[in-house]
């Protein structure tokens, strides 16, 4: 039994001595490290000048080449920089031609257009020259109604035609604003029921082709009284 308690008591102290030992060991390894931390703070700390001088000095060659870089860098930024504008240049010519080509297609018709306006104009005309009395009252003629019918009948169809090719009529109704992108004034009349500036009397209706005016409409504009 007394032999057991001393095999005990000397296990403790043994691994007393080798904990002691353990951290003596680690004691000295913290300080070392503690230390090397210290050192890198101070060299980082110090003067760029100092760090300068320590660090090697390039050679000849080795200096050229990085200049060679440099200017190889400025050389790719300034030809990126040319190649990217003359990228949005192209884009922006492609676009105006487009339009253009665009517009060609829409207004092509434009002058054939002008050319079935004065046409429209003479339909116009004879239909609102014959007096409603020679075509529905008893002493109606015949062959005029038949005539003034036939008349109409083509006038409501040249402005179908004219519809589907986005012809439109450009007719102010009273009281519309004069829009000089629109209407051409003829002259000026006093109206007392009329505001100032405004469209009094259309002696001629105007045509735009798409939101073109391809001819303004003449008209008269009332002026203050």
């Amino acid at each position: 039994m007394a032999a057991t308690m001393v095999s005990r008591a000397q296990r403790i102290r043994l691994c007393g001595v080798q904990f002691s030992n353990l951290n003596t060991t680690l004691g000295r390894r913290l300080s070392c490290s503690s230390k090397l931390l210290v050192e890198t703070k101070e060299a980082s700390s110090a003067d760029p000048k100092d760090r300068a001088a320590e660090e090697p000095k390039l050679s000849e060659a080795e200096q050229k080449l990085i200049e060679e870089k440099e200017k190889l860098v400025a050389q790719v930024a300034d030809y990126t920089d040319k190649y990217k504008r003359a990228l949005a240049e192209t884009e922006n010519v492609r676009m105006r031609f487009t339009k253009q080509l665009g517009d060609a297609k829409l207004y092509a018709i434009s002058g054939f257009c002008k050319d079935l306006l004065e046409v429209a104009d003479i339909l116009g005309k004879a239909t609102s020259s014959v007096p409603q009395e020679a075509i529905d009252g008893p002493d109606a003629n015949v062959h005029l109604k038949g005539l003034f019918e036939g008349l109409q009948m083509t006038e409501t169809q040249l402005q179908k035609v004219f519809s589907k090719h986005n012809l439109t009529q450009i007719n102010p109704v009273n009281n519309e604003p004069f829009d000089p992108n629109l209407h051409e004034a003829l002259f000026e009349l006093p109206v007392p029921d009329k505001e100032p500036g405004s469209v009094a009397v259309v002696s001629k209706v105007g045509y735009k082709l798409h939101e073109r005016t391809l001819r303004p409409a003449l008209v008269g504009v009332a002026k203050a009284p």
